[in-house]
């Protein structure tokens, strides 16, 4: 009991610390990403402040792309200064200008990869060399992909952070999250973690890790409906754009060919008429939910101006793509003529 508590052994002496059903969730993850070890949290946002604050120290700068998940910007931009951590982002369709931006303190470069939810894809082996002339730590937030489409490892991620609530469970059952990656950085912030207690529950746990054993089956199906919708709503009148990594008309569509195996189950579209028309369309849905939540079995719609991105302003949120009238559709299970039909009948 001495030797556990003072680090030397780790048998399941206490659930905030270890437990059998975490321990084998966090074993598959690793299995799937090619990862050396891993640490789940509480929540995907637990996972990535854990991280980051296991790794950083005042002083430090972070390089970031500029398109991260709302909260993510907000430690960043709110809670880091306090620590005298400093930031920079670089534009996620220029991952070139990541050079130009890393300073002598640089001690991490994160990225998500695709963008939420703006659907840009990062050139994932571009990064990874970069991060490596320069020895900083990269991480990943590979919650749209999930380890099925694509393994950031491979890449030269250190890090790969999961928002497991997505599609690791897959059926918007339980909350949690994961970092898997190197070693030494994993037992950093799995001994943060340990003592600041943002504990995956044991439940929670099992869940997930059963969840893990439908997932390529679900990601498939999230993928084949997804890029088939996608395909059906490009020619749509009322629309500026759709966005899918698999569409042939993605900017960065060779990219995703390169490191993705699939198009996974996000895709985006704006209305031309902007913030009202976005609104009145989201209030025509019928069977397609309305949630800040995406990874689901069913379909799931969100307007990022207005839930998920916020309280970023205006300005910020055009710079990262986040148009008024920007809708972002977490593709689900069903019947992909239902799903398609749905958002026709709101669009017209």
């Amino acid at each position: 009991m001495r030797a556990a508590f003072a680090e030397e052994t780790d048998p399941f002496i206490y659930s905030r610390y270890s437990n059998p059903n975490t321990s084998e969730f966090v074993n598959k993850m690793c299995l799937l990403e090619g990862a050396e070890a891993g640490v789940a949290m509480a929540s995907g946002m637990a996972a990535i402040y854990t991280s980051l604050a296991a790794l950083l120290k005042s002083g430090d700068h972070v390089v970031s792309c500029s398109s991260v998940f709302g909260a993510t910007h907000t430690i960043f931009s709110k809670y880091f200064p306090k620590w005298n951590i400093d930031y920079s982002y670089f534009n996620a369709n220029h991952p070139e200008e990541i050079e130009k931006i890393i300073k002598p303190n640089t001690k991490i470069i994160y990225i998500e990869t695709p963008t939420n939810p703006a659907i840009e894809v990062i050139d994932l082996e571009l990064v990874g060399k970069i991060a490596k002339k320069h020895n900083v730590i990269l991480i990943v937030d590979n919650c749209f992909a999930t380890p099925y489409i694509q393994q950031p490892i491979k890449y030269g991620a250190d890090i790969v952070i999961h928002s497991a609530t997505k599609y690791i469970d897959g059926q918007g059952r339980v909350l949690g999250g994961v970092a898997v990656g190197r070693a030494d950085l994993i037992k950093e912030i799995y001994l943060f973690g340990r003592i600041t207690g943002p504990s995956l529950s044991p439940f929670n746990a099992w869940t997930l890790s059963k969840s893990l054993e439908t997932l390529a089956i679900r990601i498939e199906r999230h993928s084949e409906n997804a890029l088939y919708i996608a395909e059906k709503l490009e020619s749509h009148a009322a629309l500026q754009f759709v966005k899918y990594p698999f569409l042939p008309s993605h900017p960065h569509y060779k990219i995703a060919k390169k490191q993705m195996k699939l198009g996974g189950g996000i895709i985006t579209f704006s209305l031309k008429e902007g913030y009202e028309a976005a609104k009145k369309m989201m209030d025509k849905l019928q069977m397609i939910k309305i949630s800040p939540n995406l990874g689901d079995s069913r379909t799931i719609a969100t307007h990022p101006a207005s839930s998920t991105h916020c309280k970023l302003s205006e300005q910020e949120r055009l710079a990262v793509g986040i148009l008024p009238g920007l809708i972002r559709v977490s593709i689900g299970l069903e019947n992909k003529e239902d799903i398609l039909n749905d958002i026709l009948q709101a669009l017209n």
